[in-house]
């Protein structure tokens, strides 16, 4: 019976090795029914390599991430194989690729992938969690497929075939299309390499909503691992806001189906700690804190999700050639960082006012935090540079800044379009020109983008992209402001009790890994109308015990804290324990702001917010 058995085992194998010859895509079978020591087995077969060697690249670096991440260092047990099932020469490149020796023979390569999720805590500099990986056998899977799927360079370019065989309990969030009817096995098809990167599938107990806006089908899918948040609790939030985007962007509209996968992490050592989304053309995939209250929750999702939504302008349909054949082991990144994250992170705020979601006023102050915030970076670092080298230092540490100056980048360019077109044009316009020129298959070169920009636009585009872009003068931002009748003022904003301004702690931590408020700086607000003294030792908040190990757990409970909000704060001073009791008084914060002041502007002012 045995014998019988091996026999029917290596018939069935030299036959699904004789059809994946025959088929003219790469074919990738990915088990997460058989999970072992948390890891996933991915079986490749590639199309014939025609070298006598070849080598199989898991990326170094993918497309949004603008770092350096190595997912590489979660495969092992790499093998290859001829048609005969004998292994073939195998030897570990470097941290990311795999050299095949007789690869004339290769057929099929295995290896197992470990997930980045339970590997962040304490690293230095993990893996981002949108862009990273979770294995949580039978529960969960964040499948970034660029973490399980690798490719060879010669086949780059030729389609993709991915079977996933999961638990049947488990349904895969993807704007993919599943092919395959069986309730246990997807099968998904990509047109090449890039594209199936493009496309994240998250598996887990189904949890999802669809809706239509305008022509586009959104899904939003959420993993809540206590099940406190539903997708059904956060569509209401997130359809409002899409529906709000769909309309700001008008003729924009290349994405049929579009995806928002949400992950909520219990922000334990062994899962998610890095909080924010990763961007994809047709979809987006989200990492929050499950212990989130609702409304808050909500909030940042519409901040963050809009963001990544945008990116279905750019760099979707507006983009260069190093995003369009992205090399994902040796990257050459783009000078035009200010246009894909600037731009997109520009219109994340400019169609909340447009549509009505926040007032004039509200805008402002969120231009005057970004001002307030870009300051703390070099304002005289070329963006163009920045951008190209952002993944060397010192550009790797500006890179942040995209989201504060070159957002403000985008808003002034916004602001002299109007101008230099009596109102009648702005970003959002010279977008769709681009997308028009160019498109989702048809990249530009990176040295041409501001010369189109200027033949199709005024000079004094121009002379704003070559001097306060590609140049090293800081933005004169009351010059620009002023253009549309807005003049600087002084705005109060509520600050966190636990940082100043956003960057300087009101507390740290000792030998014994506890908390304590800095003896070198004044309490804020919120301390002292507790009573709480410089150098106390902050044991628990509210009957939850804190220490070093969960500290970022406290920050992010502060974060939905309320003035008037009852609060206990049980500390340690002189030896002694005791609590403190009372209301929350959240501290305020002064800096500079702008509003809107030149009644003769209003119309031009109009068009620029409104238009």
């Amino acid at each position: 019976m045995k014998k019988v058995i091996c026999t029917l085992a290596l018939a069935l194998t030299m036959g699904t090795l004789a059809h994946a010859q025959k088929s003219k895509d790469v074919k990738v079978s990915i088990d997460l029914k058989d999970v072992k020591d948390d890891k996933v087995m991915v079986t490749v077969f590639p199309q014939p390599i025609k070298e006598a060697t070849t080598t199989y690249y898991i990326p170094k670096t993918v497309p949004g991430t603008y770092s350096v991440d190595n997912y590489g260092t979660f495969v092992e047990g790499f093998k290859a194989y001829d048609k005969k099932g004998k292994e073939l020469t195998v030897t570990k490149a470097d941290e990311n690729s795999w050299t095949i020796a007789d690869a004339k023979k290769l057929v099929k390569i295995t290896y197992l992938v470990n997930d980045s999720y339970d590997n962040e805590a304490g690293k230095e500099d993990p893996i981002f969690s949108p862009s990273g990986t979770n294995i949580l056998a039978g529960t969960n899977f964040v499948l970034n497929t660029h973490g399980f799927v690798g490719y060879f360079k010669s086949q780059l370019e030729i389609p993709y075939e991915v079977t996933i065989t999961h638990p049947s309990t488990l349904w895969g969030a993807t704007s993919m299309v599943d092919t395959n009817p069986a309730e246990d096995v997807d099968v998904f098809a990509a047109t090449r390499y890039a594209d199936l990167v493009d496309h994240p599938i998250m598996y887990s107990k189904p949890d999802y909503t669809t809706f239509t806006a305008d022509g586009m089908e959104i899904l939003i899918s959420v993993y809540s691992p206590t099940g406190k948040v539903t997708a059904k609790d956060l569509t209401p939030y997130m359809e409002t806001m899409m529906r709000a985007q769909k309309k700001f962007l008008g003729a924009i509209n290349s994405t049929k189906k579009y995806a928002v996968q949400i992950y909520l992490s219990t922000s334990a050592e062994d899962d998610a700690q890095g909080y924010g989304a990763l961007e994809h053309t047709t979809s987006t995939t989200v990492v929050m804190p499950e212990q989130m209250p609702l409304d808050q929750l909500a909030e940042s999702l519409k901040d963050v999700v809009s963001h990544e939504f945008f990116h279905i302008v750019t760099p979707l349909s507006v983009h260069s050639k190093e995003i369009q054949f992205f090399d994902f082991n040796d990257p050459k990144m783009s000078e035009h960082l200010w246009m894909y994250e600037g731009v997109t992170e520009y219109f994340a705020n400019l169609f909340q006012v447009n549509q009505g979601l926040i007032d004039e006023d509200a805008f402002y102050k969120r231009m005057a935090e970004k001002i307030a915030t870009s300051k703390r970076f070099d304002d005289t670092m070329p963006f163009t540079k920045m951008s190209s080298n952002v993944l060397q230092e010192p550009y790797k540490a500006a890179y942040v800044n995209v989201y504060q100056k070159g957002a403000l980048i985008a808003m002034c360019l916004d602001i002299q379009l109007r101008e230099s077109s009596n109102g009648q044009r702005g970003i959002l316009s010279l977008m769709r020109d681009l997308s028009k020129e160019y498109g989702n298959n048809k990249p530009f070169n990176d040295s041409e983008l501001f010369d189109k920009i200027t033949s199709i636009t005024y000079p004094a585009v121009g002379e704003f992209l070559k001097t306060y872009v590609a140049g090293t003068t800081p933005i004169p931002y009351e010059t620009y402001f002023s253009k549309m009748g807005v003049t600087k003022t002084t705005i109060s904003r509520t600050g966190n009790p636990f940082i100043k301004g956003e960057q300087e702690p009101y507390i740290t931590v000792n030998q014994q890994k506890e908390i304590f408020l800095r003896p070198d700086i004044e309490p804020n607000q919120f301390f002292a109308t507790l009573g709480a003294k410089k150098g106390d030792i902050l044991l628990a908040v509210n009957d939850t015990n804190y220490n070093v190990e969960n500290i970022y757990d406290l920050i992010t409970a502060s974060m939905g804290w309320k003035d008037g909000d009852a609060i206990s704060l049980k500390i340690k001073r002189d030896g002694k324990e005791q609590v403190l009791k009372g209301k929350v008084k959240l501290p305020t914060e002064e800096l500079e702001g702008w509003k809107a002041t030149d009644t003769s502007k209003a119309k031009i002012r109009e068009a620029w917010l409104k238009g």
